[in-house]
């Protein structure tokens, strides 16, 4: 890793990018190649010369969870360690536990949020090139509409650009982080694409080729689909393949997908892009350098509302004393802040003496939104093999878009090809251990058999063979009232105010999470998913449950994080109802850019990270072409 070194102190680099996950590593890439003095702040420890150490952490983690390759730690010997004591702290789902129980997600000593809403924020991230390491790889573009709620159906805000300002950028997005598709299977409900796609797709499973022949055998009928609010009639619900940052042959020096099933929280392979990609071939241009473990603390403005520098503060050990902590500032000519949608609000709430910056609108951390995602999972009735290929290779998304977003959120479907592995805490090992022991937490053992060889190989043949896995990503309220601000008293090992959430779901996204469960119905039904090899089970002290009545029976629902972290400093057409223009640069402060999916005003139901990579390009060529 090149670092910035003592000679570089009163250096004025052409730009200061704060945060290298995607954005900023795709804009220091793009700076880079321009041959422009690039300074990456990164809060986060430096990226290792290879994935082993995280591996290595992984496979000894007690728990599985997505956060746990990375650094900073999240256990130690006495259970989850107090954010209070971690120089740069991040959340874990670990600390998304009920009440009074492990992880209690109220309680501050354990999550690093200090969540104050009405239920919990549910997506976490990590300090190592935006914790981006461990996403999914799905790469889909927004739907035309999307862009437009308040035009075309009288709901939120509308963006300040449109699709067609985007169709380019998410060409060269795609080429850039390398994603395999197929053209015809996205051309849906608007969406045109200019080119192909840099690889052919990656290829269904047997899942996904079930799930088609399930819902597709015969035409649906209007009693089926009517619930859907598409305004013209549903008779079949495709099945596509879905394009994503994964190689389904060699691209870019990075070798195809091997199937792995594990792409979260690591490709093990590194067939899937991530930003490191994007961070290790911007440092190699000589033009960008990078201080790690480097947390800015204050943006300082100067004369005619411009960024004269940053200040920060450098640490040495995780947890080690404040007092080992070194400040520092850097200057340049234009900043970028690409800390996330949580972090970054922190850092501009933070600044000016905690009275904030770039917020004349007074939006900063207001908006925060994810795609409350809704889960379900049974047993088919034969076997459609999951745990083969990655995560997740299609779904459905002709349902996106439609009169029904009047008034409801809309969804998107993930097929999961990963068996229960996800929704029950780690299977096959869970599944496996009820058959050994005589347990039923799977609730496939109700009479709590304990077997040993080839009756535990049949039944455990049988079980895995026929697990089915279904997610529905909702759309959400873009609301004040969910939002980021500064908790008064409680602080990281740095002494630098926490991020405070507050945060709910509107009546317009359970509606959405409604819909969702009728179409798991729809599906389960199709599938031959009979009620008996449902095990869908949502804890009555799960905190993020909420009862609705659906067709006359109050049916538990609930919904976890998506990691999809959006809002907080919107994107708009004017000063008044925003914080950035659509180059993401703050209407207050020339020089200094807000970018990630905290600008999107909106957040839709494709994975927002396609359009951050395709935003971050286009904010790169305006600082490239107009700027330094």
């Amino acid at each position: 890793m090149v670092d910035a070194t003592a000679h570089d102190a009163d250096k004025v680099w052409d730009v200061v990018i704060v945060g290298s996950g995607f954005a900023g590593a795709l804009i220091a890439n793009e700076l880079g190649k321009a041959r422009k003095q690039v300074l990456i702040l990164e809060a986060g420890a430096r990226i290792p010369t290879n994935i082993n150490d995280y591996m290595t952490r992984f496979y000894k983690a007690s728990a599985k969870v997505p956060e746990s390759p990375y650094t900073p730690e999240i256990f130690d010997d006495k259970g989850l360690i107090d954010p209070a004591t971690v120089n740069a702290g991040r959340p874990t789902v670990l600390s998304l536990g009920a009440k009074g129980k492990f992880g209690d997600w109220t309680d501050p000593k354990t999550s690093y949020l200090v969540q104050v809403g009405k239920t919990p924020f549910a997506s976490t991230y990590d300090r190592v090139a935006g914790g981006t390491q461990h996403w999914l790889g799905t790469s889909l573009r927004f739907v035309p509409n999307d862009f437009r709620m308040r035009s075309a159906y009288g709901q939120f805000v509308d963006w300040p650009i449109g699709y067609q300002d985007l169709a380019c950028w998410y060409d060269a997005a795609e080429a850039e982080i390398g994603v395999s598709g197929a053209v015809a299977d996205q051309e849906y409900l608007g969406i045109k694409i200019g080119k192909d796609y840099p690889m052919q797709p990656i290829p269904q499973s047997m899942v996904d080729q079930y799930v088609d022949a399930s819902l597709n055998g015969t035409p649906l009928t209007d009693a089926e689909t009517g619930f859907l609010g598409m305004g013209k009639p549903v008779a079949n619900i495709p099945v596509r393949s879905l394009p994503a940052a994964r190689n389904s042959e060699p691209y870019r020096n990075r070798r195809a997908c091997a199937g792995n099933t594990n792409c979260i929280p690591i490709c093990p392979i590194q067939a899937k892009y991530d930003p490191t990609v994007s961070l290790n071939d911007a440092l190699s241009t000589g033009f960008v350098k990078m201080m790690d473990r480097t947390v800015a603390n204050d943006i300082v403005v100067g004369e005619n509302g411009r960024i004269t520098q940053i200040n920060f503060l450098r640490y040495q050990h995780e947890r080690g004393p404040k007092s080992e902590a070194k400040p520092g500032s850097v200057r340049a000519k234009a900043f970028v802040i690409a800390a996330n949608a949580i972090e970054t609000a922190r850092l501009l709430l933070m600044s000016r003496d905690r009275k904030g910056i770039a917020n004349s609108s007074g939006m900063v951390g207001q908006h925060l939104m994810d795609h409350p995602y809704y889960v379900s999972w049974g047993l088919v009735p034969k076997p459609i093999y999951p745990y083969r290929g990655p995560l997740i290779t299609s779904g459905i998304g002709d349902l996106c878009d439609g009169p029904f977003r009047r008034e409801r959120g809309a969804f998107r479907v993930d097929i999961g090809n990963e068996g229960w592995n996800f929704v029950v805490g780690g299977d096959p090992n869970i599944s496996t251990v009820d058959f050994v022991n005589g347990l039923n937490r799977t609730g496939t053992n109700p009479s709590a058999d304990a077997l040993f060889g080839k009756e535990l190989a049949t039944k455990l043949n049988n079980i895995f063979t026929r697990q089915f896995r279904v997610g529905f990503l909702v759309e959400q309220t873009p609301e004040p009232g969910n939002k980021v601000t500064l908790h008064k008293n409680l602080t990281d090992g740095l002494g630098l105010p926490r991020p405070e959430v507050s945060y709910s779901l509107s009546d317009y996204t359970k509606k959405g999470i409604v819909a969702s469960y009728r179409m798991k119905k729809l599906m389960f039904s199709k599938m031959g998913i009979i009620r008996e090899n449902e095990f869908t089970n949502v804890g009555d002290d799960n905190p993020m449950r909420f009862d609705e009545v659906v067709d006359g029976e109050t049916v538990k629902l609930n919904y976890t994080g998506a990691g999809h972290i959006m809002g907080t400093y919107r994107m708009g057409a004017d000063k008044s109802h925003s914080v950035v223009n659509d180059m993401q640069q703050s209407w207050d402060h020339a020089n200094l850019y807000l970018v990630g999916s905290g600008t999107f005003p909106t957040g839709a139901t494709a994975n927002p990270t396609l359009t951050i990579a395709a935003l971050s390009l286009r904010t790169a060529d305006h600082l490239i072409k107009r700027v330094l």
